[in-house]
Parts: structure tokens; C-alpha cells; sequence
């Protein structure tokens, strides 16, 4: 039985959700910045952890700050 990533519990054919070529519970498969519930293929990776796309994946790994840049760009620490 393979386990989750996660979680490292076991994860059962019928609650499995795989992406990054892993076996996840579909509980399990969050983003780790805010916790976001994702969808396998719809996330980004880094360092074999998922994240959002948007907004978190962009801020935390992207080029620096968004927005249209001065007192208006954002960047996450």
C-alpha cells in the first residue's frame, strides 16, 4: 500500500488522488502556503511540495513582487 506524503498513512485505490507521481489523500493535497485544497495537474511544484498557482506559487517563487509595481507590488516573506 503505498502512503501518503503527506500524512504517511496509508492511502486506500478509492481516496487516492496521485500528482507529483505520488499517492496522495485528497485531504492531504493542500497547498502549503495557504492550505488551499488543489487539484492534481492544476498546481504548481517546488522541492516535491505542491502550491498554488495563484496567488502562492507566483509570490514566493516568481519574480520578485506583483502588481503593477511601486507602493502597489506585493511581495509574501
Amino acid at each position: 500500500m503505498p502512503k501518503c506524503p503527506k500524512c504517511n498513512k496509508e492511502v486506500y485505490f478509492a481516496e487516492k488522488k496521485t500528482s507529483l507521481g505520488k499517492d496522495w489523500h485528497n485531504f492531504c493535497l493542500k497547498c502549503e502556503k495557504c492550505n488551499k485544497t488543489l487539484t492534481p495537474g492544476s498546481h504548481a511544484e517546488h522541492e516535491g511540495k505542491p502550491y498554488c498557482n495563484q496567488p502562492c506559487y507566483s509570490a514566493l517563487f516568481g519574480p520578485g513582487g506583483y502588481g503593477r509595481g511601486g507602493g502597489e507590488s506585493h511581495k509574501f516573506d
